[in-house]
């Protein structure tokens, strides 16, 4: 897997320049045609990050042919993985957070009926995701109402109240424009009854097959609201994405097509880093015409952010809907009905305040490309795995062959490391096979 580099950003979007440096030297001096730019997505520290840039990047040299001088670049974001959501195969068991493998190798899922909690790990993981005056407090506070559990109502909304102001930005922070890929506002977890919301995400926690909702109605209740942590803190990182995509990668590569003439890019990202490569095209110089292909692995993000109408509102467009003609071939999202962090959470926590649409025209208006694929763009392909690709335009691609395996409550959602996937990554990129 060489050569490569990494590429590091701050929560910004301010990369590191010493790294970028040495990519654009590097790059050029070792003649490379094709350089593979990997975006990973939740995640708690870099070296686990490099783990999986290295283990996604490994098929690529089988792959390529010998007129290929292939380069790999990882970006490192400032992320955050809740504890015990493994990506299938690549953790080993007996790691902080790491489950054996079940019998059909996939997770194995949470010890059964334990209680609501916010231990110390997640507490610090949260306090780096949080940084700032009085997050610390906060913190602490959620963690103690969710140790009392009480049934009160009122300590259910100051949760939520806490978990709200946790994530808030200034109403004049440009943070905002990097938040919904539809233009639409504040998710509804951050504004409706917390009770309601709370409520909802257990559910939906349970769809899953979530073991640990075995407890009474009021651990039921706070384990929706542990939920609501959760989601909302993916909020942030969904926020984050899109100002790094679009305030540092893009702008890092529009230099790298300066300096290296002729150099093709192909962008691949998952979860929150396909959002991140895909604003990182909205934010390419004018006239930068470096990235060959976009390849998003379980994106999370709106299946309409590439949209110039939206269905249920002819008037806007989806925030990405100029991205696929800045991609000189296929924008490609590879998706997974196997995905339960998009298929049954992420819709939930997309919906809006006072949308009135049922439950089940919520999945259809608020679903994320990385279970069903890219929507209302016209001309989208949509084939299955190993299928030929087009030139050029949106195309989905129905991984569910593959991507297939994980506990609850994300599914399949971090399953990702398969030769086919690198495939449809050399198949977007025209990149010559050995």
């Amino acid at each position: 897997m060489e050569p490569s580099w990494d590429l590091t950003f701050d929560a910004d979007g301010d990369v590191h320049p010493g790294q970028r440096d040495r990519l654009l030297s590097g790059a050029e001096a070792a003649r490379i045609t094709d350089l593979l730019v990997f975006a990973h997505g939740w995640n708690n520290d870099q070296a686990l990050a490099r783990r999986l840039h290295g283990r996604f990047f490994a098929p690529f040299a089988r792959l390529t042919g010998p007129g290929v001088r292939l380069g790999h670049a990882g970006v490192l974001w400032p992320a955050m993985r809740f504890p015990r959501e493994r990506i299938p195969d690549f953790e080993p068991s007996g790691g902080p957070y790491a489950e054996p493998p079940g019998p059909s190798g996939a997770a194995a899922p949470p010890p059964a009926a334990a209680p609501p909690a916010l231990d110390e790990p997640t507490r610090r993981l949260l306090a780096r995701l949080f940084p700032g005056p009085g997050q610390a407090d906060r913190l602490d506070r959620l963690a103690r109402l969710l140790q009392e559990r009480s049934a009160v109502r009122s300590r259910v909304d100051e949760f939520a109240r806490h978990v709200r102001d946790l994530v808030a930005v200034r109403e004049t922070s440009p943070l905002h424009e990097f938040a919904d890929d539809t233009g639409a506002g504040e998710p509804a977890m951050l504004t409706d009854d917390a009770v309601e919301v709370c409520e909802v995400l257990a559910a939906a926690l349970e769809s899953t097959g979530h073991p640990e909702l075995l407890g009474g109605p009021r651990d039921r209740l706070w384990h929706g609201a542990r939920e609501l942590l959760r989601q909302a803190s993916y909020y942030t990182m969904k926020r984050r994405a899109g100002t790094v995509g679009q305030l540092g990668l893009g702008p890092a590569l529009g230099l790298l097509a300066a300096d290296v003439p002729g150099l093709r890019v192909h962008l691949v990202g998952h979860s929150f880093g396909a959002r991140l490569v895909s604003y990182a095209v909205r934010g390419l110089p004018a006239g930068a015409g470096c990235v060959a292909s976009v390849t998003l692995l379980q994106g999370a993000f709106s299946h309409y952010a590439f949209s110039e109408r939206l269905p249920h509102d002819r008037s806007r467009g989806g925030a990405l809907r100029r991205v696929p003609a800045r991609v000189d071939g296929p924008l490609v999202a590879c998706f997974s009905r196997h995905d339960d962090a998009l298929g049954r959470l992420y819709p939930l926590a997309s919906k809006l305040a006072g949308d009135s649409a049922s439950f089940r025209g919520l999945w259809e208006r608020w679903g994320a490309v990385g279970f069903d694929g890219i929507k209302a763009v016209d001309g989208a392909a949509r084939v299955r795995l190993g299928a030929a690709l087009p030139r050029r335009g949106c195309v989905s691609v129905d991984a569910a062959a593959v991507v297939r395996r994980g506990g609850p409550p994300s599914g399949a959602h971090s399953d990702i490391c398969h030769e086919e996937l690198a495939r449809v990554v050399c198949a977007a990129g025209r990149i010559a096979g050995a």
